[in-house]
């Protein structure tokens, strides 16, 4: 069956009835960590929540009060995941969430509208698409376009939304000979009920289950951003449709009076006011790098000329890398002395080098990641790697010390 979000792609409120409601879980990602949540899964007769599908996200809304958090099509069904259990054969009110949902539906119909012009100018197939969050993609079937065809592109599918040209939704039997006639990637294994076909009048027919604008003005406008090489001689092609283009034009204003202020250049001098400052950071992080390695080997000579130097050398910068470290290890020499050297933040994270006698380092540097609360390497005398917890240097050195204490004193 169609769903009443298919039938009538603008129903924002709709009436219907729990069907079922079995116990289930979600994965969710939340700030980058995937986390499981215990819930619901709830059938209805009808819905006017999209489920996913044909390259288009889920809807999200209401059923009652109970927010719906994930919309998927299992055959004929449309199973909607909620946190609270819903009571079977109980009449429910079901809202959509309209700003998502109309997005989608102009980011959809876009997709149709530049695949159609883009293959009947130019030949160039669509293979796939993606709807992002922000941007959607298109995979057109080219290794490259020719200059001045985006361009052109561009121009002609803004004509089209500018005539008003109405989109229509058609459900067709399997065995309809029309079915054979219309654009189509072919149907899911598990697809069940009539077939719909949305139709631009004149430009496309496409078999979709997708929701759609009702008329081509209703895209407001398209802007194709550009395009990038895609995988094995494709090439994806980036565009906005609609509201989304309203929300790019006022992020880029925004941006562009933000740079202004911070580089006071007109934005037409933006980008090489850019290039000045890039140079001038490259070449102020390069001397910047030989005073490190000059303070590094000065640091070296005074612990080397000091006539009551001890058997165990500490040092910890903020500023600083591995090469820092490296050249004061190797700038002290390491056969009798043990180096410990740590750079980044005083009581936070950073970077660690342990040198010394291979033995010793064997020995400790282990227990010395143990201490930081990190992880490390060892080879050769040098025990290297990232500390979680430079807080604990105190012990780190407390440990060399009572080390260095009983290998003197066994000597003895």
């Amino acid at each position: 069956m169609a769903f009443r979000c298919q039938r009538d792609c603008y129903m924002q409120e709709f009436d219907t009835v729990v069907v079922s409601c079995c116990p289930a879980e979600l994965k969710l990602e939340n700030n980058g960590k995937k986390e499981k949540i215990k819930g619901f899964n709830v059938t209805l007769q009808d819905t006017i929540l999209f489920p996913e599908g044909g390259g288009q996200p889920d809807d999200r809304g209401l059923i009652g009060e109970v927010p719906v958090l994930r919309v998927t099509r299992e055959g004929a069904e449309a199973v909607h995941f909620v946190e609270s259990a819903l009571e079977v054969g109980s009449a429910v009110p079901l809202r959509v969430d309209w700003e998502r949902r109309f997005d989608h539906m102009q980011q959809h119909s876009g997709q149709h509208l530049i695949t159609a012009i883009a293959d009947s100018k130019f030949g160039y197939k669509t293979t796939s698409w993606e709807l992002g969050r922000q941007r959607s993609v298109i995979e057109l079937d080219t290794p490259s376009v020719k200059p001045g065809e985006m361009e052109e592109l561009e121009a002609v599918v803004n004509e089209k939304i500018r005539a008003h040209i109405p989109v229509t939704v058609q459900l067709l039997s399997a065995d309809d000979p029309t079915v054979e006639k219309v654009r189509s990637r072919g149907l899911p294994d598990d697809h069940a009920g009539p077939i719909r076909i949305v139709d631009i009048k004149g430009i496309d027919a496409n078999m979709c289950c997708g929701t759609h604008v009702s008329n081509l003005s209703h895209l407001q406008m398209i802007k194709i951003l550009g395009t990038e090489k895609g995988k094995k001689n494709k090439t994806n092609l980036i565009f906005l449709a609609g509201r989304r283009v309203l929300k790019f034009v006022e992020r880029s204003f925004s941006t562009e009076r933000a740079l202004t202020s911070l580089l006071k250049t007109g934005p037409e001098e933006h980008v090489e006011a850019v290039d000045k400052l890039q140079k001038s950071v490259k070449l102020l992080q390069k001397n910047n790098l030989n005073l490190l390695r000059d303070m590094a080997v000065l640091i070296a000579q005074n612990f080397k000329n000091n006539p009551n130097r001890g058997k165990v050398f500490s040092l910890h910068r903020k500023d600083g890398d591995n090469e820092f470290m490296n050249i004061i290890a190797n700038e002290i020499g390491t056969e009798d002395t043990v180096a410990f050297l740590t750079v980044g933040e005083e009581k936070g994270a950073g970077l660690f080098l342990l040198a010394g006698p291979v033995e010793t380092v064997d020995t400790l540097g282990p227990r010395v990641v143990d201490l930081l609360e990190g992880k490390g390497v060892g080879k050769k005398g040098r025990y290297q790697g990232k500390a979680g917890r430079l807080a604990r240097r105190g012990e780190v050195e407390a440990l060399l010390q009572q080390h260095t204490r009983l290998h003197s004193s066994e000597e003895e």
